[in-house]
């Protein structure tokens, strides 16, 4: 093979390494912790090319209040589902769309568009009580 043979292909193993590393590694580290005042913690959730946050961790067994904030126009982020919970909710473009969940237990839960190309997480974690912290 000639140096400019060569040169083609390390070009283009480098091309996919750097879409493999967007697509499924970078911007996706980034966690929530849910809190808010008084009532239900909230976390708002930017949709654009993804979610961001991608994870958000919140206390298992009680309410947390998920603001969806669609930017992005593509067809393939209209739609957040939670299989775990049995929504299927659409997100019109250029609007907040609150979602309100429970995790009844600890354990990680999946969300996704409705073609499972963009995914977040909800982490509930165990809450500690007054009762256990004594």
């Amino acid at each position: 093979m000639s140096m400019n043979e060569w040169l083609v292909v390390a070009g283009g193993l480098s091309a996919i390494a750097w879409v493999n590393w967007y697509f499924l590694v970078a911007g996706r580290k980034r966690v929530a912790v849910a809190a808010g005042p008084g009532g239900a913690p909230e976390v708002r959730i930017t949709v654009d090319g993804g979610y961001d946050p991608a994870a958000i961790r919140v206390p298992a067994g009680q309410p947390v209040r998920l603001l969806f904030d669609r930017r992005d126009t593509s067809p393939c982020s209209e739609e957040v589902v939670f299989p775990d919970f049995g929504i299927r909710q659409f997100l019109p473009t250029g609007k907040t769309t609150p979602i309100e969940i429970t995790p009844p237990k600890p354990g990680k839960y999946e969300f996704m568009c409705g073609m499972s190309m963009l995914r977040g997480s909800i982490i509930a974690e165990p809450s500690v009580s007054s009762d256990s912290a004594r």
